[in-house]
């Protein structure tokens, strides 16, 4: 599945297992895509090689939280008292366009 923002289109890839999901971008460098974590709230960016931008979704994917430029060695949590949160992490720049309220759309290919 891939995103279209900032006139750029981003794969995505839905980190569906506990490996995915331990790992995420750890360890990445030259990051190009994106990575979501469905039913997740919270994400660290410890062991990162780059910064990357945080977006915080709700069930019906609206943006409900975003940070960009997120350096490594942080802890990010979003509260969310509908507990159906996912996070999506991105490439350093690629949510400058992206307003909280959005909703973002997933394209498949």
């Amino acid at each position: 599945m891939y995103l279209s923002t900032n006139k750029q289109k981003y794969n995505i890839i839905v980190a569906k297992s506990f490996h995915k999901r331990l790992l995420g971008l750890m360890g990445k460098k030259n990051i190009d895509y994106g990575m979501l974590f469905p039913k997740c709230n919270s994400i660290h960016t410890f062991f990162m090689k780059e910064n990357i931008d945080i977006v915080g979704l709700d069930e019906n994917n609206e943006v409900i939280y975003k940070y960009e430029n997120l350096p490594k060695n942080q802890i990010i949590k979003i509260n969310n008292p509908n507990k159906k949160t996912s996070i999506l992490e991105l490439p350093k720049s690629a949510s400058t366009k992206i307003k909280i309220g959005t909703i973002l759309i997933f394209n498949e290919d």
